[in-house]
Parts: C-alpha cells; sequence; structure tokens
C-alpha cells in the first residue's frame, strides 16, 4: 500500500468519524477515562466495573447476539412483505417483530408507516412489544425472565394495536405522501485488526464468565487481564464507532457477522460498565436500595417514565438495576412495555407527530401492567 494510499484512506475515515459522531464521542469517552484513571479511588471503581461488566455481561450478551444473528441468517423471512400482502394480520405480525430482541423490527414497522404501507395501530403494536437492547441483556443473565417480557409484551402489543386501530382507524396520522428512505453506507473508522482482537478477548471472556457463574477459582490476574482489557477494547470500539442512530441508517445486512455482533455487544456493554461504575461510585446496594425502598408504589412510574426517553442506553441501566436485585419486576415491566428503543430516533425524523402519539399511548398499556404485577403479585393485595 503506498503512503498515498494510505494518507487518502485516513481520511476518509476521519471525515466517516467526524460525520457520524465517532470524533465527539471518541473525545469525550478518553477524557473521562483519563481523568478517572489519575484518581485512584475511582479508577478502582472503574477497573472493577470493566472487569464485572465484561465478563459477567458482555460476553454472554455476545455469546446471545450471534446466536440470534446466526438464526436469523438461517431462517430468512420477509415479514415486511407479509405484513403488507396480509394486512389483517398486520397487527400481530408488528407485535411479533417488536417482541424480537433488538430494535430492528420496530424500525422496519415505522418505517413502513412513514411509505403508508402500515397502519398507526401496527407502530402502536410493534412500539409496545418492543424492549430494544435491553433484551438481549436479560436474556444473557436471565434467559426464562427474558422470555416472560418478551411474551407480556407481545400480548400488551397485540392488544394495544387492535384497540387503537378499532379507535381511529388505519389512516390515523398517516403522511400527506410516502417518505422515501435512502440507505447509508460507509466504511466504519476502527482499523481492521480490532475486530479480530475483540473476538480474540472474547473466547477466553465467555469461558472465564461461564467458570465465574459455577464459582470456579479463577487467579485473580486472568479475570483483571481478559476483563478490564475486554471492556476498556469493547469502550473503544464503541467511541470510534458510528452512533447508534447512524449505524441503524447504514445497509447492516452487508456487514460481516462479527463486526455485527461486536458493534451491538459494545453498545450494551458500555451502558452496562456506565450502570456498575455508577452503582459502586454511590455506594453500591447498602446506599442505593434503602432509598429506593422509601417509595416502593413509585417504581412502575420510574420504569415508564424512563422509557420515554429516546434510545436503549437508558433502558438498559434500568434492565441493569432489575438483574442485580435493587428494582422489582413491576419497575422492569413497566419500562419494557413503554420503551421504544432505538426505533423512535427514526420515527422522530420522518414521522414525529405519530412518534409522539404512539409514545404516549404505549404508557397505557405499561401502566396497566406495572401496577397490576405491583399490586397483585408484588404487594399481595
Amino acid at each position: 500500500m503506498s503512503p498515498r494510499t494510505l494518507v487518502i484512506q485516513s481520511h476518509t475515515h476521519l471525515r466517516t468519524a467526524v460525520r457520524t459522531g465517532g470524533v465527539e464521542r471518541g473525545w469525550v469517552t478518553f477524557g473521562v477515562l483519563a481523568g478517572v484513571l489519575l484518581m485512584p479511588a475511582l479508577g478502582h471503581d472503574l477497573l472493577t466495573a470493566l472487569e464485572d461488566a465484561y465478563l459477567g455481561v458482555g460476553v454472554f450478551v455476545a455469546a446471545t447476539f450471534a446466536l440470534f444473528f446466526m438464526l436469523e441468517g438461517i431462517f430468512k423471512i420477509d415479514t415486511v412483505a407479509w405484513m403488507n400482502r396480509h394486512q389483517r394480520w398486520e397487527v400481530p405480525v408488528a407485535a411479533v417483530l417488536g417482541a424480537l430482541p433488538g430494535c430492528g423490527g420496530a424500525v422496519m414497522v415505522t418505517t413502513q408507516f412513514a411509505m403508508r404501507r402500515a397502519s398507526f395501530g401496527a407502530v402502536v403494536a410493534v412500539l409496545t412489544a418492543t424492549m430494544g437492547d435491553a433484551a438481549f441483556l436479560v436474556l444473557a443473565q436471565k434467559p426464562s425472565v427474558g422470555l416472560f417480557l418478551m411474551g407480556v409484551g407481545l400480548v400488551s402489543g397485540v392488544v394495544s394495536g387492535y384497540v387503537v386501530n378499532i379507535i381511529h382507524g388505519r389512516d390515523f396520522l398517516q403522511v400527506d405522501r410516502p417518505v422515501k428512505f435512502e440507505k447509508q453506507s460507509y466504511r466504519l473508522p476502527v482499523p481492521n485488526p480490532l475486530w479480530v482482537v475483540w473476538a480474540l478477548f472474547c473466547v477466553p471472556g465467555l469461558i472465564l464468565g461461564v467458570l465465574l457463574l459455577f464459582q470456579v477459582d479463577i487467579p485473580a490476574m486472568w479475570t483483571l487481564i481478559v476483563g478490564v482489557g475486554g471492556g476498556a477494547l469493547s469502550i473503544m470500539m464503541w467511541a470510534l464507532s458510528p452512533t447508534q442512530s447512524a449505524h441503524m441508517a447504514a445497509i447492516e445486512d452487508k456487514e460481516p457477522f462479527t463486526r455485527r455482533v461486536a458493534l451491538n455487544t459494545n453498545f450494551v456493554t458500555v451502558w452496562v460498565v456506565l450502570a456498575f461504575f455508577l452503582f459502586e461510585f454511590v455506594g453500591g446496594e447498602a446506599w442505593l436500595k434503602p432509598m429506593l425502598e422509601v417509595a416502593p408504589a413509585v417504581y412502575p412510574l420510574a420504569g415508564v417514565l424512563v422509557g420515554f426517553l429516546p434510545g436503549c442506553g437508558p433502558q438498559i441501566l434500568v434492565a441493569t438495576l432489575y438483574l442485580a436485585g435493587i428494582i422489582p419486576m413491576s419497575a422492569q415491566l413497566g419500562n419494557s412495555i413503554s420503551n421504544d428503543g432505538d426505533a423512535l430516533f427514526p420515527a422522530i425524523a420522518v414521522v414525529p407527530r405519530a412518534a409522539l402519539v404512539a409514545t404516549i399511548y404505549t404508557a397505557v398499556p405499561a401502566l396497566i401492567v406495572g401496577y397490576g404485577y405491583f399490586w397483585f403479585v408484588e404487594t399481595g393485595a
């Protein structure tokens, strides 16, 4: 490779990083990491968070993503085309797409609505059913709970979608002209060897994670090297990669398998590291849990309100608190039903009014299910 070619490629990566948010996020991330590591107490908390998040969560999320993407590749079913041909069943099909882990199904349905190929009830159904990337986190840690949340979201989505279509009709909030979407294609500003290194960290990381899960004694140096190294690498690659909304606008199907798994896993891992770090920083369970127990009836409402925030990051924080035993199932249920994941970003961009109304509508089943579980299960009323 000639020096001129190398310079041109470097400039291309830099322009891509600037356009997709990688530069700003990279500087902020590296600045925060450097500042924390210079403070001994905070540095220890960060290293602990990196190790625990990577070995306890990140590697299992990567394995879950890998399994999901493999099954997705094997069973290629064009559900959107089927939904367009059978509009009678579009609401349950939309709910199924939303219940699947991740935000892809919700993005597909909101896109179809913007193109005047789906009803508003289908949008409400898919946004009600989806819990975004937080589903991968819960499935990796507690599969039975993850399947339960997906099932509740699916039923809530079907009921909500049909009710909305009965009340408003199929054409409610439809745009005057169909929106045309143009896919963006770009090269990720991450050096290719890093994807290989990331995968090489995942293999021993998953082995160590399984051994730790079964409480096998492992030399602390091994867990420190693999856990901190893998966690730091995930953060670095996340910082250099495009923002989640920019990445979702690209053609993900053409990405190599490892890169696709890494991009999605890194996003979840970063938020889990943040949750673990903040958890340690504020004093852990001994300080946080008594404070949250002051008003337990507020839990479901708090989960619903956090669900209004766009993106999967805040929802991953809620799931992390639930998995740590800090908040109850009622709060997780409220959040799972009310949150729209990353699908809200493209929806706000192309159909803002419909996105806002649909988000508000998802709060109704979220409050009913969250408080129903709170009163009849958690309090035994």
